[in-house]
C-alpha cells in the first residue's frame, strides 16, 4: 500500500510535469518578442559539439516600437548543448535602448512578459519581463531564470526613461 502522504506530492509532481511539457510544446505565442542573434563568443573549447559560449540576441519589444533590449547569455555546447539536451546556466545580462522614435501599439499592462525561451529541454526558461513606472515615466526591463521546482534569483534589470512628452499608455 502506497505512503498517502507521497501520493499527493506525487500527483502534484506529475500535474507540475504535465502541464510544463505542454507548454514546452508552445511557441511564444503572439505578442511575444522574437530573438534576433547578434553574435557569440566561445568561453570554452568542446572536443564533440559546439563549444561553451556567451550568445548575444536582440529582441524588439512587440508592444512598444524603439525599444530594443539585447540580452547576454551563457549557454552550453558540447555533445549535450549540440543536441538540445543541456541545462543552460542560470545567468544572464540585459540593456535595453531606445533606438527609434517610442510609439506604442496599445495600452501597456503595468507588468508583462515580453519574451521566454527554453535553456534545458523541458525545465528551465529565460524570461524578459517590462514593467511601467508610470511616477517616472520609464519602461523597466528585468531578465531572470525560471526552473520547475527551484528559479535562480539572478537577474538582471535596465530601463528606458521615455520622454514626458510621450505619456506610457497604460490598460
Amino acid at each position: 500500500m502506497p505512503d498517502t502522504p507521497t501520493r499527493p506530492s506525487l500527483r502534484l509532481r506529475r500535474a507540475a510535469l504535465a502541464a510544463l511539457a505542454a507548454s514546452a510544446c508552445l511557441g511564444a505565442g503572439p505578442g511575444h518578442a522574437q530573438a534576433e542573434k547578434i553574435g557569440t563568443v566561445d568561453t570554452a573549447f568542446q572536443w564533440i559539439g559546439r563549444d561553451h559560449d556567451i550568445i548575444v540576441e536582440a529582441y524588439d519589444d512587440p508592444l512598444v516600437s524603439g525599444v530594443t533590449c539585447y540580452v547576454s547569455r551563457a549557454r552550453t555546447g558540447g555533445i549535450k548543448g549540440t543536441l538540445g539536451l543541456a541545462e543552460d546556466r542560470a545567468e544572464a545580462s540585459i540593456a535595453c535602448r531606445q533606438v527609434g522614435p517610442i510609439r506604442f501599439a496599445q495600452p501597456l499592462k503595468t507588468q508583462q512578459e515580453v519574451f521566454s525561451e527554453r535553456t534545458s529541454l523541458l525545465f528551465k526558461r529565460l524570461r524578459v519581463v517590462r514593467m511601467v513606472d508610470a511616477r517616472r515615466n520609464t519602461l523597466v526591463y528585468l531578465t531572470y531564470s525560471e526552473k520547475l521546482i527551484d528559479g535562480s534569483p539572478q537577474n538582471s534589470i535596465t530601463a528606458v526613461p521615455v520622454d514626458r512628452a510621450t505619456p506610457i499608455p497604460l490598460k
